[in-house]
C-alpha cells in the first residue's frame, strides 16, 4: 500500500500572538514541525506544543530558520557559515529540551521560509545547516525539497535525507516552488488541493504553474497551518488519501 507523512508548522506564535490551530491539526498530522523561536514560538509555545504532539504519537521536528522574528523567516538573508550552523544546531537543542520533557524526541529538521528556499540551490548555506544538524545530533533525518542541495549534501553526509512536496503551492516546470511574492503562489481551492494531495501520493506528479506534469516524489506532504480553514482542508485531505487506499503514516 502507498504510504505518505503528513506534516504541518505548528508552533508559529509568539507571547499572546497564535497564528496556528496547534491542537486541532495536531489530531489530523502525522509530524508537526515546530517553530524555535528564530521566525516565531517562544519557549512556552513550544513546550505546549511538544506536550500535545507527544500526547497524541505525532512525531517533532525542528524547523529551523534564519533569525528573523519581524520577517516570520520569509526575509532573504545572509547568514555567515559558521554562524548559520551554530545557529540551527541551537535552535534543535531549545526544541530537544521541551521533546524530552514531553516523553519524546526531536524526531527530523525542517528548514523554514526563506532558508527552505535558499537551500534548494545555494551549496554554501545547505551545508551550513547540515554542519548545525550533525553538531545537533547526527542520526537526524532532514525534510526538504526533492533535487535540493540541502538533500544532496545531507545524504552525502550520512544523514536520512527526506523528500517532500506541497499541496496548496504552485510548482514551476523544474519542480521549484513559485516565490510567494508572485501571483497563483498559492493553491487556494480547497478541492484542487485534494486533488493536489492524491496526485502527489499515488502517482509522484503535480501540475505546474504553467500546466505541465511535473514529478514530484515525495515521502512527507506538507499541509500550511497559516492558511484560512486550515483544519478543515486538512481534515478532508488526509479523508480523501485514505479513501483513494493511501496509508497516512510519519516517516519516521
Amino acid at each position: 500500500m502507498t504510504s505518505i507523512d503528513l506534516n504541518a508548522d505548528l508552533g508559529e506564535g509568539f507571547g499572546r500572538w497564535q497564528l496556528t490551530d496547534d491542537e486541532r491539526l495536531l489530531s489530523v498530522v502525522t509530524s508537526a514541525n515546530v517553530a524555535c523561536g528564530f521566525h516565531a514560538g517562544d519557549a512556552a509555545t513550544m513546550r505546549r506544543v511538544c506536550e500535545q504532539a507527544a500526547e497524541r504519537g505525532v512525531r517533532i521536528g525542528a524547523q529551523v530558520s534564519y533569525r528573523d522574528l519581524a520577517g516570520f523567516g520569509r526575509r532573504a538573508m545572509d547568514v555567515p557559515p559558521a554562524e548559520l550552523a551554530a545557529e540551527v544546531a541551537y535552535q534543535i537543542g531549545a526544541l530537544e529540551v521541551f521533546a524530552r520533557a514531553a516523553g519524546t524526541r526531536v524526531s527530523y529538521v525542517k528548514p523554514h521560509g526563506a532558508l527552505y528556499n535558499r537551500v534548494v540551490h545555494d551549496e554554501e548555506q545547505a551545508g551550513a545547516v547540515v554542519d548545525g544538524v550533525l553538531l545537533a545530533d547526527a542520526t537526524l533525518p532532514v525534510l526538504g525539497l526533492p533535487g535540493s542541495r540541502l538533500l544532496d549534501l545531507a545524504a552525502k553526509a550520512g544523514l536520512p535525507a527526506v523528500t517532500e512536496a506541497f499541496a496548496d503551492r504552485a510548482y514551476t516546470e523544474r519542480g521549484t516552488l513559485v516565490p510567494r511574492g508572485q501571483d497563483g503562489a498559492m493553491v487556494t481551492d480547497p478541492e484542487a488541493v485534494v486533488e493536489r494531495s492524491v496526485g502527489l501520493a499515488r502517482a509522484g506528479v503535480v501540475t505546474s504553474h504553467s500546466g505541465a506534469r511535473v514529478e514530484v516524489r515525495a515521502r512527507s506532504l506538507c499541509l500550511h497551518g497559516d492558511t484560512p480553514g486550515a483544519v478543515e482542508l486538512a481534515r478532508r485531505v488526509r479523508a480523501r488519501l485514505e479513501e483513494s487506499g493511501v496509508r497516512v503514516e510519519a516517516f519516521v
